[in-house]
């Protein structure tokens, strides 16, 4: 994924002419002076370093021993030593950085994204973009005011293979689009819980961790990645894989807004942790003409199938992780590899496949260096919108009530897909042992919420208009943008 000098040379010639920013005025004639800085380098952070090493000059982490660790790690790899930044507000201060990518938790995405915009950067975020669809806004805003270059990693986006499945469903090639369902079966085990609060290594400053979050007490063994399983902080697997299979459904689906309405079944079942979010659950956004489906499981095929979680997961219609997308003719399916495509008939036969992926942060880099985010694959307006339906659907989650099986199913009864749906997913549970029939605190039955498309706010409903957006904490406020538009 190594970008080779000489394209970087024939990019910077096309720009020679430079570009007014603030931060710094103009690129630098070669793209060898191109400076990268990477925020957030636990996990998905890695992949930034590696695939824009030539030029990353710095890594900004709140975790110290994260930072020299991967530090350590990419000097052994790329041969060079990397400056150690600690909080982000620093890092940005400095003139020689052109652009950063951030691969922080989640809930500060927006609050750091925009502040790098703010300081003339050019942006990469890594998915969800925002903690909630206000942030998102606020993100989308800044970095259109701004003409930096600001791109979503939701790197199917480049794809080959997706992008001309896309164009050939949406084209007519199987006919009308029916509705895309998206999967996302991925293990997920019980994360713990503590009696006593996790103790805070002295290498992690935590106040700066939780930025715009409440800094409460963390009751699960580990701090990193499990974030993803707290509201506080994460949107569960809906927002954290499920993200991907979502954006390739409305895709193809051709949607540039949410739905207008949505509802969501599920709970956190099978065990007793520190999580809340849903390990189990089905997410319907009510689009007009073909609905975007996503389910979410957790748990193994059965109870049975505990012993080896990992390798024992659900399928429907061959997919674990991936998107279906039901035609009047037939079919497509993506799989989570984001490089392949297969288009069936009604009768299951192959009529069409593309092969072919795509290089997601040369897409970005491509774009930045030239100053022209025209080429964007995914600029951070598409990143918003699905960041923005699994916040939605979450939200249905959160203000819901608890229910049995047989009263979720009769409230749905005359809509078949959502009922089918649910009723893959009650089977599913049933097979784990989780009583759904006559334990009420079990499953949560969503409310439905609807949307204004062009606000983006919740109507009608007090309770998720409460969870559209959050004040923030302290210095880590995401700022108002479009208040001052």
């Amino acid at each position: 994924m190594s970008i080779q000098r000489r394209e970087f040379l024939s990019l910077a010639a096309a720009a020679a002419g430079g570009m007014a920013l603030s931060g710094r005025t103009a690129f630098a004639k070669e793209t060898r002076d191109f400076r990268i800085a990477v925020i957030g380098v636990n996990g998905r952070g890695w992949s930034h370093l590696d695939a824009l090493a030539p030029n990353v000059v710095a890594i900004c982490d709140v975790d110290s021993r994260v930072a020299e660790s991967q530090a350590a790690r990419f000097k052994k790899h790329h041969g060079r030593q990397l400056d150690l930044v600690v909080d982000y507000r620093d890092l940005l201060q400095r003139g020689d950085i052109d652009a950063v990518t951030v691969a922080t938790p989640n809930h500060t995405h927006s609050l750091i994204g925009i502040a790098a915009i703010q300081a003339g950067k050019h942006l990469y975020v890594e998915k969800p973009v925002s903690h909630n669809v206000w942030e998102g806004r606020q993100l989308v805003a800044k970095a259109e005011q701004s003409g930096l270059v600001c791109q979503c990693g939701t790197q199917s986006r480049s794809s080959e293979a997706l992008q001309q499945a896309v164009a050939w469903v949406r084209g007519g090639g199987l006919g009308k689009i029916q509705y895309a369902l998206g999967t996302c079966y991925k293990p997920r085990p019980s994360i713990g819980r503590l009696d006593q609060p996790l103790v805070i290594p002295n290498t992690i400053d935590y106040d700066l961790w939780c930025g715009p979050a409440e800094k409460a007490d963390i009751y699960r063994p580990r701090l990193h990645y499990d974030w993803h399983w707290d509201f506080n902080t994460g949107a569960g697997d809906t927002g954290n894989q499920g993200i991907h299979q979502m954006d390739v459904a409305r895709w193809f689906l051709g949607y540039d807004s949410l739905a207008p309405r949505t509802i969501s079944f599920g709970g956190r079942l099978g065990y007793d942790d520190a999580g809340n979010t849903p390990n189990s659950q089905v997410v319907f956004h009510d689009y007009p003409d073909a609905p975007l489906i996503f389910e979410t499981r957790g748990l193994p095929r059965c109870k049975a199938a505990q012993s080896s979680w990992d390798r024992s997961m659900d399928k429907y219609r061959g997919s674990q992780i991936g998107v279906i997308v039901q035609c009047e003719d037939g079919h497509v399916y993506a799989d989570s590899s984001y490089n392949k495509a297969t288009a069936y008939d009604r009768d299951g036969k192959i009529v069409k496949e593309w092969h072919g992926g795509g290089n997601h942060f040369k897409n970005w880099l491509n774009a930045a260096v030239a100053g022209d985010a025209s080429g964007l694959n995914a600029p951070v307006r598409q990143g918003h919108l699905s960041s923005s339906l699994c916040h939605v659907g979450n939200v249905s989650h959160r203000v819901g009530q608890p229910a049995v099986a047989g009263d979720i199913s009769a409230s749905i009864a005359g809509n078949d897909l959502l009922s089918q749906s649910f009723d893959r997913m009650a089977a599913h549970l049933r097979a784990n042992d989780v009583d759904i029939d006559s334990q009420p605190g079990a499953l949560v039955a969503g409310s439905w919420v609807a949307v204004d498309p062009e606000t983006e706010q919740f109507v009608g409903n007090p309770a998720a208009a409460a969870l559209w957006k959050r004040a923030g904490r302290d210095d880590f406020r995401v700022p108002d943008v479009l208040a001052s538009v």
